[in-house]
């Protein structure tokens, strides 16, 4: 698995889950609990993962979509 975007903002999180899954690739978030160590104040990031083999063709989905450097 490689990290392929890394934010603050869920909507973004959810946005590239969209695109991704439209496209058949698979994507995993992860440190989407971490709120519970940091007091739901949303400064720990999460980040989105995918399998090595897509991460070309998930960055392409991304810049395609405006989400290249998120």
């Amino acid at each position: 698995m490689k990290e392929l975007l890394r934010t603050t903002d869920p909507v973004k999180i959810a946005f590239a889950t969209a695109l991704l899954e439209g496209e058949g690739i698979t994507a995993f978030q992860m440190d989407v609990h971490m709120s519970v160590l940091e007091g739901s104040i949303g400064i720990l990031p999460r980040r989105l993962m995918v399998a090595d083999a897509d991460l070309d063709e998930a960055r392409t989905v991304l810049a395609d979509n405006g989400l290249d450097g998120a």
